[in-house]
C-alpha cells in the first residue's frame, strides 16, 4: 500500500477568511496531499478551539495542522490531546502560553501598526466586531501585494470580536508535545517580527524567515508556504 499523506487542515486568522489559502491549497493538492480549510468562527479563542478540534476528529488519519496570524493560537489550543495531529505549522502567527491573549502578545514588542487599523462596529449586547479599516488594509496588513489583490482581501475580511483577541489561552498548548514549525514574515506590519522570534524560539520551533514579507506571507509568497508546510510533513508522517 503507498504512503498515505496526511491531511493538511488549515485555520485562517482574524480579518481573513479560508479563500485567501487558494493559492497554497492548489500547490498542496498538486503534490497529492488531502486538503480542508477550516471555518474559523473568529468568536472566542477557546470556543474557536472548540470547533476545530470537532473538525480534526472528523478526520482520518494523521493531520498536519497549520494555523496563520489568530489561528495560531486556535490551533495550539485544538490539537491538544489529538494523537492524530503530527505537526503543527505557524505563519506569520501568534503561539501563547497558557494565560496569554493574542492582544497580549502583539503588545509585547514595538512595530505593530495593528491598534491604529481596526474599525470597531459595536454588536447588541455589548461585543463588538473588529475589522482592518480598508484604507490602511493595504500598508499594514498586506504591504507586499498588489494595491488591487489587497482591496479585494479587504472587502472579504471576516471580523473578529474584541473578546476572541482579549481571551487568555487556557488550558495545555499543544506545542509543547508536537513538533512545531515557524514561518516568520520579516516585513510584518502586524505581528512584529520581533514577536514572532519570541514565541519561536520559546516554542523550539524549526523557523524559516520570509524577508520582504508581509501578514499575508502565504499569499505573496506561496511556494515558499507550501514548501515549508510540505518539510513539516515529510519530516513528521
Amino acid at each position: 500500500m503507498a504512503h498515505r499523506k496526511p491531511t493538511i487542515v488549515l485555520v485562517h486568522g482574524a480579518f481573513a477568511e479560508g479563500s485567501g489559502f487558494t493559492a497554497i491549497v492548489n500547490r498542496l493538492i498538486a503534490a497529492g496531499y488531502p486538503v480542508v480549510a477550516a471555518a474559523n468562527p473568529l468568536r472566542g479563542l477557546s470556543s474557536d478551539a472548540e470547533q476545530v478540534k470537532a473538525l480534526l476528529n472528523s478526520i482520518e488519519g494523521p493531520i498536519v495542522l497549520v494555523g496563520h496570524s489568530y489561528g495560531g493560537a486556535v490551533v495550539s489550543a485544538a490539537a491538544t490531546g489529538n494523537p492524530e495531529v503530527k505537526a503543527l505549522v505557524y505563519l506569520a502567527a501568534f503561539v501563547p502560553e497558557t494565560g496569554e491573549s493574542v492582544q497580549e502578545l502583539v503588545e509585547k514588542f514595538p512595530g505593530s501598526t495593528v491598534g491604529e487599523s481596526l474599525k470597531p462596529v459595536p454588536l447588541p449586547g455589548g461585543q463588538v466586531d473588529l475589522y482592518i479599516d480598508p484604507r490602511v488594509f493595504h500598508p499594514h496588513f498586506a504591504g507586499d501585494l498588489p494595491a488591487e489583490e489587497a482591496a479585494l482581501f479587504a472587502i472579504t475580511q471576516r471580523p473578529a470580536t474584541g473578546a476572541a483577541l482579549g481571551e487568555p489561552a487556557a488550558g495545555p498548548q499543544a506545542w509543547h508535545t508536537i513538533p512545531n514549525y515557524n514561518l516568520i514574515s520579516g516585513a510584518d506590519r502586524i505581528i512584529p517580527p520581533a514577536a514572532q522570534e519570541f514565541m519561536a524560539q520559546r516554542s523550539g520551533a524549526k523557523v524559516q524567515v520570509v524577508e520582504g514579507a508581509s501578514h499575508l506571507v502565504f499569499v505573496s509568497h506561496p511556494g515558499p508556504t507550501a514548501a515549508f508546510i510540505d518539510r513539516a510533513a515529510s519530516e513528521n508522517t
